[in-house]
């Protein structure tokens, strides 16, 4: 019985050392594994395949709108302030230009007859500006409608 029990005992310290063994073993190989895999994901992953997509960029068109001198509204008693723009209309491309050019004396009166009603206290700030591109942005939209206008830009903006 002694022989057995020694056996026994030989075996219970062998059986923790190889399950750590094995818990080793197995952790290295998923390691290598997930090494192996983010390599070939990162580096070799559809090198092979002549897939090329061809991304058409489409550069944007500028219009520019005449040069505006406009006095601003302001308080009886209170200095003249005037209010000088040359701005610029960003649209999609050549066709949209064509729409838009008949139009442009109606954008002129319209950008002319909003920006007389301003005050200096309405556009002072970037805040001010980014409200007043909005506002021109969405009256020129009405204006040349169908036509599109993805933006209005501002060359120079002064208030004298």
């Amino acid at each position: 019985m002694a022989e057995t029990e020694v056996e026994e005992g030989k075996d219970g310290e062998a059986a923790p050392k190889s399950k750590r063994k094995l818990f080793i073993i197995i952790g290295a190989v998923v390691g290598l594994l997930a090494i192996g895999g983010g390599t070939w994901f990162m580096f070799f992953r559809g090198h092979g395949a002549e897939e090329t997509h061809k991304v058409e960029v489409v550069k944007p068109v500028f219009i520019d709108v005449p040069e505006m001198t406009i006095n601003l509204a302001g308080m009886p008693g209170e200095r003249i302030q005037y209010l000088r723009v040359k701005a610029v209309l960003e649209v999609k491309d050549e066709k949209v230009v064509e729409q838009i050019k008949p139009a442009m004396p109606r954008v002129t009166d319209i950008f002319q007859t909003y920006l007389r009603e301003l005050r200096s206290s309405d556009i002072s700030g970037s805040a001010g500006l980014f409200r007043l591109k909005e506002e021109m942005l969405r009256r020129v939209n009405l204006a040349v409608a169908p036509a599109v206008v993805n933006v209005v830009l501002f060359k120079e903006i002064v208030i004298q």
